[in-house]
């Protein structure tokens, strides 16, 4: 199956820098990062794998991790805008 790698560091590459400030200086973002990123490694394992699993699951997977990107992408932005 084709999988679709949606690593943060290729989502948002012009935000590298502030991604690396935020995970260092703010627990909230720092949650928010591995938390999106512990999902995405399920979601590639699960369609990599090709686990069974219903259709239910893994898309509430999906709009949890989009929700968390959301978020985090706000909080990049805030902060780059702020500096």
């Amino acid at each position: 199956m084709q999988v679709d790698h949606h690593e943060l560091h290729r989502e948002f590459p012009e935000f590298l820098d502030v991604m690396q400030v935020l995970r260092t200086s703010d627990s909230s973002f720092s949650q928010m990062f591995d938390e999106y990123h512990n999902l995405t490694s399920q979601v590639e394992r699960l369609e990599e794998e090709d686990v069974p699993v219903d259709d239910f699951t893994i898309e509430e997977m999906k709009k949890v991790r989009v929700r968390l990107k959301d978020k985090m992408y706000k909080l990049l932005v805030a902060h780059k805008n702020s500096n």
